[in-house]
């Protein structure tokens, strides 16, 4: 009978542990996104796109639009939360942007982090002017996929499409 009883319990273990999410696996999606920048003058735009949490931290960078290190400091919060984490941006940069020109960009999110409260921010920053640092920011929501959204400086609009 105490054997009985151990086997039962071990079974409604397993089963509460597998019915309460124990195994959850969160899938990833990939999004494109197509950043156009106004017609400034200057010289070319580095843009940083980053993920906030619902806290509205940093929680990863995303792409930089500019390759060059000398110049990241140049976008001082986004490069305070870099300079602390040293993240890797091999893979994820790029040539800066031209004023009215338009880059594809491809990433990937955890469906964990779609419509829970994260967001993208987009911050620019042009040579001997001035730095946006909310150039765009948006809800990384279902509502928002597709969707044009208009930025505040250098970035004429961002739109995020699912793959």
């Amino acid at each position: 009978m105490k054997l009985f009883n151990r086997m039962l319990t071990l079974v409604l273990l397993t089963f509460v542990f597998l019915t309460s999410g124990g195994f959850t696996h969160t899938a990833d999606s990939k999004y494109k996104c197509l950043l156009q920048l106004t017609n400034y003058e200057g010289e070319g735009a580095y843009v940083v796109v980053s993920l906030l949490n619902p806290k509205g931290e940093y929680q990863r960078t995303l792409y930089v639009f500019g390759k060059e290190e000398r110049w990241y400091d140049d976008i001082p919060s986004w490069f305070r939360f870099f300079s602390k984490t040293k993240e890797s941006l091999d893979g994820i940069s790029g040539a800066s942007i031209t004023a009215g020109s338009r880059k594809v960009v491809s990433f990937t999110f955890s469906d964990a982090e779609i419509d829970k409260g994260y967001k993208l921010r987009f911050e620019s920053s042009v040579e001997n002017q001035k730095y946006v640092e909310k150039d765009l920011e948006m809800d990384l929501n279902s509502a928002n996929i597709g969707v044009s959204k208009n930025g505040k400086g250098y970035i004429r609009y961002v739109k995020l499409i699912k793959v």
